[in-house]
């Protein structure tokens, strides 16, 4: 019937464990094997045989379960013995948790199976005999402790009652104590005599609460000694220690003391511990035998155990010793004696450089084995930017990303998280973690310059390299590989609108995909092109791509390739007929002019001009004139940069009616290129030479002459007193012209130029060419006649200005140096007077902005 009942409350335990979702069962240790636990297969709704169909079984745990299920009937069954005590121990309720698999779908189910106490153990004393020596004069009412019997089962199975054998003389006596541990002491109920009863032999029986109770027995051995009828009596009967568990070893716990009111050696009390609570206190301390000092004999924990129960015996030396007991409660008190630990449970790296703010990089775990305030924790990450911690649950943070990054101003975080604890003194722990940053395409390549100025010489090769660019992408990888393309720009002189001949620059140029170079793709020609200016793209490989640009001006330096050309006579009738002059290369010669001249003739006249042009610029195109034949003094002379052919003294009939002059133009280039010009004079009676003169000028009407030749005396009709009076009324008024300019140039303020820090020359070009000069600003040049020219350049000669009153001269020595090249912003340093270096007479005024053109006769640079 009990059977019976037990079974209806399992399978009642059971359904309601199922409807719940969890099967539940119960059963007894020590059931035997075969034992039905309940029926699982119905539990589980199961049909019938659908329990074998489907391979219903237990999924092995770790430890033995003792139970297994029945394949045929789908039942729980026990396998093997069940013992509570074994599985559980003290703990209760003893519940195994089993995991049950059904295949066909694949199901798993959790049974829980309680093991249930039944009374199988008896209550164990630790010793089958207990010897007591109890004095003759003990009095009535004395106690003396004993050891209890301990029970392994649990509830009311391990309830202890105590019962003595009949016996006058001793009673039981069970108290609990304030730590609830029940303690056993006997109790003399009637004083002892030795003479009757030597020797007290008790049974002390334990039994302990189950149905049927069991029991458990120890013999008590009791000697009555006689004459000590006084035992030690401690000051007081419990001892309450506080420690702290850093206490070193040796610490000195507490000091027993107990007295005994015999003399001699029966008042000699010796001190021992007789029991421990927990038994691991057995090593933590050790008290002195005769000064009843307690010492710590190993180091405490109290994170392994917190509070310990010692018995202390005071024995006495008499015969037979008396003994006295205190008990003693160490209580360890809790120090912070462990550091935070940090754990990192999950990493994210690398962190994309555009991932936003609130982004989880990192989960951490963060614990302490302390109590109280020594385990609170606190934490926080260190720098406090760019990351930044979030608390998610007790113990858990997230690291996340509070700003945005830059992988190119930092690549990579050195981050540390610190964890503190709440103690006094606090103890840290950090971890660090290393958190690289990944690139994205965020930056643009970008040039060192807006604008490169490069210089090339013409007639350089093909191929050769003009510069290298270079532009930086401060991304890495693809984002950071840069690409250079060239964009068109335009080939100019000056930055005008282009030509209609206008060309690419990637015609001229080439530039290195890879490396930024930039080539030459053909000898480039000054005289063709001057300044070409372009673009240059520099695209990074990344996605999308991202580009730079930066603008070249090229600028061609110009070469003495070319040699200087003869021009033909302005007019040709006036000329006598010369033929025109060819343009050759160095040292080439020309056509044979002619010219006349009148016996008579007053030194310096001038008979003829060499007219002759450079297609170069600067030094390259800057001319002069040499008499090459004939050699030595002779009746004439050559301009040394005017190329007037003069006499250079009055001729007489000894000098021969023809001559044949050759003339030598020369650049000032590096090697000089040169040519020749022929010039055949021709001495006539002044007759001839003014009817020739007349021819001349009558031929060469209609067109302005650009470089007329001066001739002597002109008489109109040297044979008629009409020609002589107009040639006396001419000369008469030259006179006064002459007289009047001289005035106008003595008392009129003169004229500045600005110069560089040497007296500035006033130069003409009739004196020096051409010249090149590049100037945005306004100057004031007068020309006597032609079209003016494209460029300007300025010499300063390298002579000491002339002493004053000096006249200046035709020619003057050749100047070494180009004085300055006027840029956008630089201008000459000084104004200094205008010292004349030209004829200074001029038809007239024209204003030049920009580059100036050569002039093709007398012009003179008058102000600035």
């Amino acid at each position: 019937m009990r059977w019976g009942a037990v079974l209806q409350l399992l399978v009642l335990q059971a359904a309601w464990a199922l409807a719940g979702g969890q099967v539940r069962y119960s059963v007894p240790e020590e059931a035997k094997a075969g034992t039905v636990v309940g029926r699982l297969a119905q539990d589980l709704g199961l049909e019938a045989g659908e329990a074998e169909a489907r391979r219903l079984r237990l999924v092995a745990q770790g430890r033995r379960a003792s139970v297994e299920v029945s394949g045929a009937s789908g039942a729980l069954l026990v396998s093997s013995r069940l013992d509570r005590e074994e599985l559980c121990g003290k703990s209760a309720p003893c519940a195994l948790r089993l995991e049950v698999l059904l295949e066909r779908p694949l199901r798993v189910f959790h049974v829980q199976l309680e093991v249930t106490d039944i009374n199988d153990n008896a209550p164990v004393f630790p010793a089958a005999r207990k010897n007591l020596s109890i004095a003759e004069s003990s009095v009535p009412g004395s106690r003396f402790p004993l050891e209890g019997a301990s029970d392994a089962d649990i509830g009311a199975n391990a309830q202890l009652s105590y019962t003595l054998s009949p016996t006058e003389h001793f009673s039981l006596d069970l108290q609990k104590s304030n730590d609830g541990n029940n303690e056993l002491e006997l109790v003399l109920t009637k004083s002892l005599d030795r003479e009757t009863i030597p020797v007290h032999r008790l049974v002390l029986t334990a039994s302990d609460g189950g149905r049927p109770s069991l029991t458990g027995t120890m013999e008590l051995v009791i000697s009555v000694v006689d004459a000590n009828d006084n035992a030690p009596q401690f000051n007081q009967s419990v001892y309450q220690v506080q420690l702290s568990e850093n206490a070193a070893v040796g610490t000195l716990v507490a000091r027993v003391n107990a007295t005994d009111a015999d003399e001699g050696s029966n008042s000699e009390v010796v001190y021992a511990v007789t029991s421990f609570i927990p038994p691991s206190g057995r090593d933590v301390i050790s008290v002195n035998p005769k000064t009843g000092e307690i010492h710590l004999t190993a180091a405490l924990d109290f994170e392994l155990e917190n509070v310990f129960n010692f018995r202390i015996e005071a024995r006495d030396q008499g015969t037979p010793s008396l003994s006295g007991h205190c008990k003693v409660v160490l209580e360890v008190l809790d120090v912070n004696d462990n550091a935070p630990e940090v754990w990192v449970t999950s990493l994210s790296v690398p962190v994309s450089e555009d991932a936003s703010v609130g982004t989880v990089v990192a989960l951490l775990s963060v614990s302490d084995r302390d109590s109280g305030a020594n385990g609170r924790v606190r934490c926080w990450v260190w720098p406090a930017l760019p990351f930044g911690l979030e608390a998610t649950f007790a113990g858990s943070y997230s690291l996340v990303l509070r700003e945005a990054l830059d992988r190119e101003r930092v690549s990579e975080y050195e981050v540390e998280v610190r964890a503190e604890d709440g103690g006094a003194p606090a103890l840290r722990a950090s971890r660090g973690l290393r958190l690289p940053v990944s690139d994205v395409n965020d930056n643009a390549p970008s040039f060192a310059q807006a604008v490169y100025t490069v210089l090339a010489r013409e007639n350089n090769a093909a191929g050769a390299e003009l510069a290298r660019l270079w532009a930086r992408d401060p991304d890495e990888a693809g984002n950071g590989r840069v690409s250079y393309s060239l964009w068109e720009g335009g080939a100019g002189g000056g930055g005008a609108a282009p030509p209609s001949g206008w060309r690419a620059a990637s015609s001229y140029v080439a530039l290195d995909a890879e490396s930024g170079r930039l080539w030459a793709l053909q000898p480039l020609d000054y005289e063709q092109l001057q300044v070409l200016q372009f673009e240059v793209r520099a695209v990074d490989a990344g996605e999308p791509p991202l580009c730079g640009n930066a603008t070249v001006q090229l600028f061609v330096l110009d070469e003495n390739d070319n040699a200087p050309a003869l021009l033909p006579p302005a007019g040709s009738a006036a000329e006598a007929g010369a033929k025109p002059p060819s343009s050759a290369g160095p040292g080439s010669g020309s056509g044979t002019l002619w010219a006349w001249a009148a016996w008579g003739a007053p030194a310096g006249q001038v008979l003829a001009k060499i007219r002759a042009v450079d297609a170069d610029s600067g030094y390259n195109a800057w001319l002069r004139y040499e008499l090459w034949e004939p050699r030595g003094k002779g009746p004439f002379r050559v301009g040394l940069y005017s190329g007037e052919v003069s006499t250079a003294r009055p001729l007489d009939e000894a000098d021969g009616p023809r001559h044949r002059l050759l003339i030598v133009v020369r650049d000032h280039g590096e090697p000089a290129r040169s040519a020749t010009a022929t010039l055949s004079v021709s001495l006539l009676e002044p007759a001839e030479a003014a009817l020739a003169a007349a021819a001349g000028s009558s031929a060469a009407s209609g067109s302005r002459s650009a470089a007329p030749v001066e001739l002597g005396a002109a008489a109109a009709a040297a044979a008629t007193n009409v020609w002589l009076v107009v040639a006396i009324c001419a000369v008469s008024s030259l006179f006064l012209l002459a007289l009047v300019l001289y005035g106008a140039s003595r008392w009129a303020p003169r004229a500045a130029v600005l110069s560089a820090p040497g007296p500035t020359t006033l130069v003409c070009a009739s004196e020096v060419g051409s010249w090149s000069y590049s100037q945005r600003h306004s100057r004031s040049l007068c020309v006597a006649d032609g079209a003016p020219k494209s460029d300007l350049m300025v010499f300063s000669p390298n002579f000491p200005p002339p002493p004053p009153g000096a006249a200046p001269k035709d020619t003057q020595p050749e100047p070494s140096a180009l004085l300055d090249t006027v840029s956008d912003t630089a201008l000459f340093s000084s104004l200094t007077p205008i010292q004349p270096f030209c004829p200074s007479r001029c038809s007239g005024s024209v204003r030049i902005q920009g580059r100036f053109t050569r002039p093709e006769r007398d012009e003179c640079l008058t102000g600035a």
